[in-house]
């Protein structure tokens, strides 16, 4: 997840909720009979903004336009998913052919809705056997109802980042495997001042800091969030209890609610050079790929390693899983030129090299199978880390919804009232959270 648009992602999915559920349920009709080999100009609207970045896309396109001289790409970045969703739902001259964006949770949207093409019969048009060139999951977050209206473009993984020095000081060999070791740990690292105030924290588990929501966390536990007909089972999943549980006793270990929610407050901006991490008042800390380039460029005065995320002592033999997200792309429906514009969208996901570059580029992690295995990949082994996270078969994605991410909000809200001491009845309480996921996805539906 580049650096830029991190932290708009939860917001943008509900943006993106809000104008796909108020109609556009008939976007515009493009044309999917074009020829690719006449001259034609293509729009691609994307999200990132920041300059590295930008030149990243820039010279992707470049090279694309090499290969293919009768084409040329209009860019336009810095575009949300609601700056996006108007324009598709307008259609008409002004509207981009091919689309980019930051978030997987509106794929179900994007596929139920018509407003992003079904990819499927391009790909078979052009011999893409989509089984073969890109992992189960990364196909899983770009699809909905069978129906693949999106392709990864590149990809993040969740992993743990520790300070090795402060390991070292205090005898610790290597970073924890289970959530057992993660509390032994976390409570030997864990350092207060005379007056008790604290300067730092084995981890803070607290949900409201920086990249840890709930449902990163729970990927460790590989739960199911929805049924065969696809109504909520948060309550009768064993492991949601058992999530929340482990959460709790990380908290209660190192001090209290109250005293950790104290300290987090802080804490610097995510993105600065008083993140909580880079200051030290953290020495572990879940976070994606991109954060050991913001280590290297901040110039961290310690030693530091990644590793994968702990897993429930019970799935021991999960160990090397974590929780998968990523950038997608697609075809705006109303796009007149959808057979050119998936000779785009095909070369920046499907080009091993094209894929390789790019993810050196960003650094982020290459979200095919080929790219995951190449040896012009960056070799630094805190990178790699999430290059293993992300073929681990273990690892996991959140499943589509069709309302798109309302579902992980709503967990998220009630996460924070669990993490506070406000819901004295978990089994009731999560009874309720299906309920009104249920009633969410219903409303979306009608």
């Amino acid at each position: 997840m580049p650096f830029s648009r991190m932290r708009s992602c939860l917001s943008t999915a509900l943006a993106g909720t809000v104008l796909l559920v108020s109609g556009c349920a008939n976007p515009s009709v493009g044309n999917d009979r074009d020829d690719p080999t006449k001259p034609v100009t293509l729009k691609f609207w994307h999200g990132w903004s920041n300059a590295g970045e930008v030149k990243a896309i820039g010279d992707s396109v470049a090279r694309f336009e090499k290969l293919h001289p009768n084409i040329k790409v209009k860019v336009i970045g810095n575009v949300t998913d609601a700056t996006m969703n108007q324009a598709l739902r307008a259609g008409g001259d002004e509207a981009p052919d091919v689309v980019s964006s930051f978030t997987t949770n509106n794929v179900g949207q994007y596929c139920s809705s018509g407003m992003w093409a079904d990819l499927d019969p391009f790909m078979k048009k052009t011999g893409v056997d989509k089984e073969k060139v890109f992992p189960k999951t990364f196909l899983d977050y770009t699809s909905y109802a069978g129906k693949q209206c999106a392709l990864p473009l590149l990809a993040d993984s969740y992993g743990l980042y520790y300070n090795k020095d402060a390991f070292r000081e205090a005898g610790i060999t290597r970073p924890p495997r289970t959530m057992s070791e993660l509390k032994r740990d976390a409570v030997k690292l864990t350092e207060r001042a005379e007056d008790r105030s604290y300067e730092r924290v084995g981890i803070m588990p607290n949900f409201r800091l920086y990249q840890n929501s709930p449902d990163r966390m729970f990927a460790q536990w590989g739960p199911a969030y929805f049924d065969s007909q696809g109504k909520a089972r948060l309550a009768k999943e064993p492991r949601t209890k058992e999530f929340f549980a482990t959460q709790r006793d990380l908290i209660r270990a190192q001090g209290g609610y109250a005293a950790l929610e104290k300290f987090r407050t802080t804490f610097g901006d995510e993105m600065s050079s008083q993140n909580a991490f880079l200051t030290q008042k953290v020495a572990m800390h879940m976070d994606g790929e991109w954060r050991g380039l913001m280590l290297k460029d901040k110039k961290a005065k310690f030693g530091w390693g990644t590793a994968p995320m702990p897993v429930p002592d019970d799935q021991a033999d999960t160990y090397g899983r974590g929780y998968l997200t990523g950038t997608i792309a697609g075809i705006a429906h109303s796009s007149r030129h959808q057979n050119t514009a998936w000779a785009l969208v095909k070369f920046l996901t499907v080009n091993t090299d094209q894929v390789v570059r790019f993810a050196n580029d960003i650094h982020n992690v290459p979200s095919t199978k080929a790219a995951l295995k190449s040896p012009k990949l960056d070799a630094d082994p805190t990178f790699r880390t999430f290059l293993d996270i992300a073929r681990n078969p273990h690892s996991t994605a959140i499943p589509p919804s069709v309302n798109g991410g309302q579902y992980i909000v709503t967990l998220q809200d009630f996460s924070y009232d669990v993490e506070a001491g406000k819901v004295p009845d978990l089994d009731k309480g999560l009874r309720g959270l299906d309920a009104q996921i249920d009633a969410d996805n219903l409303q979306s539906e009608s």
